[in-house]
Order: C-alpha cells, then structure tokens, then sequence
C-alpha cells in the first residue's frame, strides 16, 4: 500500500454550500454539522450550505466551518472506502487544527472550541489593526525576506516555489508591493483579506489562543502531524501547543511541510480534505508529479476511491 497523508485547507477556501451535499448523504457528515451547531450557539451549517457568502467570509465563521467541513469529508470518505488508512497529516493553516483531530491528538468537540477561539481572536485582532497581506510571485525566498525586512512586514506564508505571502500594516504592504520587482519578484498582488494574519498585528490573537491551548488536554497523535511553524512532526502535547500558538503570528512553512512528508516521512500520495482544489495545486508546484486526489463532495468519492485502489 502506497504511504497516504491527509492535508486541510485553511481560510480562504470556503465556498458557500460547503457540505451539504454530504449532510444529506451521510449521517455520520449531517451529525457533525448538528454537533457543531449545539455547541457554538449558531447555525453555523445553515451559513455553511446556504450562505450569505459575506457571513461565510467572515473569520469567526469560515474557520469553524472549515474545521467541520474538513471532517465532514474525511468521515465521507471512511463511508466509502471503510479500508481507508492514513500515515500522515498537514493542514494549511487553520487546517493545522483539522488534522491534529483526524491524527486523534484532541476530539471533535474540543477541536472545535479551540477553532471558534482563535478565530475570533483573530477576528478581533483585525479590527483593531489595519493590517493587509500581499503575494509575491516569482520571487527568490532570500530576496523575498529581504522585501519583507525593508518594507518591514512579515513572511506570513511560503506556500509553493514562486509564491510567498507578506502580512503587516496595510500601508507597509503597499510599499512592500511597489518595491516587489525590486527584490526580483515577478509581480506583487495585495489581497482581499480580513486583516494580517501570521503577523506580528495578530499578538492579541496569538495570547488568547496560548491561554486556551493552555488548558486543553491533548493526547499524542496517532499518526504524524507536519506543523506549520517548523515543517516538522510534532508528537509531544506541550511542543503541539506551542507550534499551534505560534502559528497564529509565526510563518506557514507549506512547501517546507510538504518536502518533509514527502522527504523524510515518505509520503508517496495525498488527499486533500476540504473545498476548492487549492492544496493539490500547491503540491503540484512544490513537488511536480505528486500523486494527489481533492475530496470536497459526495462527487469527489468515486475518483478518491478508484485514486486509493490504483
């Protein structure tokens, strides 16, 4: 059997009607988002599978709905291919979180409180920060830090070759996006976001999460998880709660995570766990050839299954 890793997608990938189509099929899926919905005190499934998309956009929402939504399709595939097995695990970002449930390292419910913590702590953090993010394509990581050092922002993601992401005060990433072909990017594009994540802007967000990762029973996993912050696996409780804290204001070392699991774990194929597609499109820039399959909806299963049992 070919070694598998299961990775999640992070914020930005929601998409409005995300898992209904698997709550209508499944009831293990359907019980999830009910779960979910008891315990925030919202509907948040409602949001998820009927919109407005503004609602959904919003980071207090779109992080709790991709947490469940990411389960919701890990849950629909065990249905359908009840031999399902994983060796390994990743999210992007808030998909961190995710995978450290699937991995078993904290329950469904508990996962969940942390998720709808740290979001609006970062929602929070937003607000009280006029913060923007930028892409730089085609750059040099070297030359890219030193854009970043001279306009004074923050690496926020190295998601692929040729694609890393800055974060900081909105008008640092202006000037940082002027400067880009300086630094030998190829072009710079400021993004529509919500504010400055993986910044120092989100310190606020960052405390609030530490306190409650502080508090919060973790098992070691039983499958290795890829952080974020350091591309490696992380086994201990304690350094689990420390990557995922400093994830919030720290770098989201993608390229780097994938070439572990690949390089050192062995990874010969991955599965993509939430909307979109976005994550089979980095691990093909990262790793050119690598055998991947993006499980989204109930129209996914049939080619993940015919994609385990090649």
């Amino acid at each position: 059997m070919k070694k598998t890793a299961l990775i999640f997608s992070g914020q930005g990938a929601q998409t409005v009607g995300m898992g209904k189509d698997l709550a209508a099929e499944f009831p293990v899926c359907a019980d999830l988002f009910r779960q979910a919905d008891e315990i925030l005190g919202y509907k948040l499934s409602a949001t998820a599978f009927e919109g407005p998309a503004e609602e959904l956009t919003k980071t207090s929402v779109c992080q709790p709905a991709l947490y469940v939504h990411g389960l919701a399709c890990l849950e629909a595939l065990k249905a359908r291919v009840p031999s399902l097995e994983f060796h390994a695990v990743a999210g992007l970002s808030l998909g961190e979180f995710t995978a450290h449930a699937a991995a078993g390292t904290f329950g469904f419910e508990t996962g969940l409180r942390l998720v709808d913590k740290r979001a609006r702590a970062m929602q929070a953090a937003c607000e009280s920060s006029q913060g923007g993010m930028a892409a730089i394509i085609g750059g040099e990581e070297d030359r890219v830090r030193e854009l970043a050092a001279a306009a004074d922002v923050d690496v926020a993601n190295l998601n692929a070759p040729g694609q890393i992401v800055l974060s900081g005060e909105s008008s640092k990433i202006a000037l940082a996006v002027s400067l880009a072909k300086e630094y030998s990017a190829r072009k710079a594009v400021e993004l529509t976001v919500a504010g400055a994540f993986h910044s120092r802007l989100m310190e606020s967000a960052y405390q609030a999460l530490s306190a409650a990762l502080e508090e919060t029973e973790m098992a070691e996993p039983r499958v290795p998880v890829v952080c974020n912050v350091d591309a490696v696996e992380v086994r201990d409780p304690q350094m689990i709660r420390k990557t995922l804290a400093d994830q919030v204001t720290g770098s989201v070392c993608w390229s780097q995570s994938i070439e572990y699991l690949i390089d050192k774990l062995g990874v010969e194929r991955f599965i993509e766990l939430g909307p979109g597609g976005v994550l089979a499109g980095l691990v093909g820039r990262i790793r050119k050839g690598t055998l991947i399959v993006s499980v989204s909806a109930v129209a996914d299963l049939d080619n993940a299954a015919a994609f385990l049992s090649a």
